[in-house]
């Protein structure tokens, strides 16, 4: 999947725009309590040194990282940071002003009144801000699996479950060297042993995996009834395990003491509890870019939403006339890792079409098929099949020929369910049907539009082919491949190709 790497300073915007925010409020209550309820940027002298404080603020945060692993910080350590970071914030503006000579300028009241103000004030919204992120959904915890051994699961569990810091659900474990099924240990179910771990992790909604199985913990007798007879098996079965995860595109955290590392794969050095871990994935993205892409999804989400709404007063009525009952349709899909979701559409087939799915695979000779899409689909609304044997079109084909139909999906974009660019969102079905590589495409948010669907879906029926292209999207992503997708869905809805 992607995973968010930090890029310094970028790494945490929300507690960058906060800390500015806390500096200028600090910056007007020192000047009011100083010289009254004026404006402190009305005057020259005053504007030059906030955009001083401004500047060497940001300075700081880049190059002495004041803000690096804010989340992990307890009171003790929040309150050393921020007070150092006032301090070198004084001390670089004091240097600023006797280099200009123009500190007579300023009032030391003002200047010694506004950093105690500051110290205070960010403190208490660096606090503040994390209790609210840590129990509220604008950061969602990262559900974790634990690999491990029977030797050092308990010492784990402690350790993730005392040093979360919000960050982390842990939904599962699985024992290599035991048969631990149906036990809990701190509280978290052991769901799996070695000859079953990928199977389960295969269906179920798992984030990242963290694997802290030293070879020198194993027994000679794991789960599954092989022995192993040398160290050198027992990396090999490690190797293996570890190549199947990358392989479905989860995140993958190996703990450092005990395990060679794998060069081959993109790495980051990070910190679960209090274990150094190598992180592996398929691709990755700096906060910014990530920023970025969401930001991209809300004001295109916003839009869609809008147009949405004007269709649903257009054909929303063609819809009910020709098939009484809900103009919606919503579907259970397959989201990022394994997380279920209800996707919406404009209703384009008949009420029964669930039900019939099935007969009408096998009459398509259809059956067993990854993705199931015929374009002849008696089920569609207003179609019929001719005594002659023609087809003919009704409502529901133009609505999915000029895909129509796909507009509410803008609302699952909006709510974080999707992205406007992405892999297509798999059935519950489909998803039951996937082997363990297939699982890589839904490492990242489905998309209302893909790079497989502007490289000629219509011509393109092989699964794996699909899934390779998929692969590349999340390998190769940029804002501009995502621009070039959008363009590209563009037109091809508009040669009514169907383009989602």
């Amino acid at each position: 999947m992607y995973r968010k790497i930090s890029q310094g300073w970028l790494k945490h915007l929300d507690f960058i725009v906060l800390d500015l925010l806390c500096l200028h409020v600090a910056f007007v209550f020192a000047y009011m309590m100083r010289h009254g309820s004026h404006n402190p940027y009305a005057a020259e002298n005053y504007r030059v040194i906030a955009l001083i404080f401004t500047l060497t603020d940001l300075l700081l945060i880049v190059f002495f990282s004041p803000l690096s692993n804010v989340l992990k910080r307890g009171l003790r350590r929040e309150f050393t940071t921020t007070l150092v970071h006032t301090v070198l914030l004084a001390v670089t503006v004091s240097f600023y002003l006797f280099s200009v000579q123009n500190a007579e300028v300023y009032s030391r009241i003002f200047y010694y009144t506004m950093l105690a103000v500051y110290f205070c004030l960010t403190l208490s919204v660096r606090l503040g801000w994390k209790v609210v992120l840590r129990n509220s959904l604008i950061r969602r915890k990262t559900v974790l699996f634990l690999i491990v051994t029977s030797k050092n699961v308990r010492q784990m569990v402690e350790d993730i479950s005392e040093n979360n810091h919000g960050l982390y659900q842990l939904s599962g474990i699985a024992i290599l060297d035991r048969d631990m099924r149906e036990q809990e240990i701190g509280g978290v179910p052991v769901v799996a042993c070695r000859k079953d771990v990928e199977e389960y992790l295969k269906r179920k909604w798992v984030d990242e995996v963290l694997i802290a199985a030293p070879v020198s913990e194993l027994d000679a007798m794991p789960a599954g009834g092989e022995t192993f007879r040398s160290v050198a098996e027992q990396e090999a079965v490690l190797e293996e395990l570890y190549q199947s995860l990358i392989d479905m595109g989860l995140v993958v955290h190996i703990k450092l003491e005990g395990l060679k590392l794998y060069a081959e794969q993109r790495q980051t050095i990070e910190h679960i509890g209090q274990s150094t871990v190598i992180t592996y994935s398929l691709g990755s993205v700096t906060a910014g870019q990530a920023f970025a892409k969401r930001a991209v999804d809300i004001v295109g989400g916003l839009a869609g939403c809008v147009i949405t709404g004007i269709l649903c007063i257009v054909i929303g009525p063609m819809i009910f006339i020709n098939s009484p009952g809900p103009i919606f349709f919503a579907q259970t899909r397959v989201g990022r890792n394994g997380k279920k979701f209800k996707m919406y559409k404009f209703r384009s087939m008949c009420l029964d079409a669930e039900a019939r799915k099935a007969e009408v695979a096998v009459a398509c000779g259809l059956d067993g098929q990854m993705m199931f899409k015929f374009e002849e689909d008696p089920r569609i609304i207003g179609s019929k099949v001719l005594p002659d044997g023609t087809y003919k079109k009704g409502i529901g084909n133009y609505i999915r020929d000029w895909s129509l139909d796909e507009f509410p999906q803008f609302f699952n974009v909006l709510k974080g369910d999707m992205s406007l660019v992405g892999t297509r969102p798999p059935t519950v079905d489909e998803w039951e049907k996937y082997e363990a590589h297939h699982r890589a495409r839904m490492s990242i948010r489905p998309g209302i539009t893909g790079l497989w669907q502007v490289s000629g879906r219509s011509k393109i029926s092989d699964f794996e082919e699909v899934v390779e292209l998929d692969r590349q999207y999340i390998c190769d992503w940029s804002l501009w491949m995502d621009l070039k997708i959008l363009l590209k869905t563009v037109k091809v809805v508009f040669r009514r190709d169907g383009a989602m």
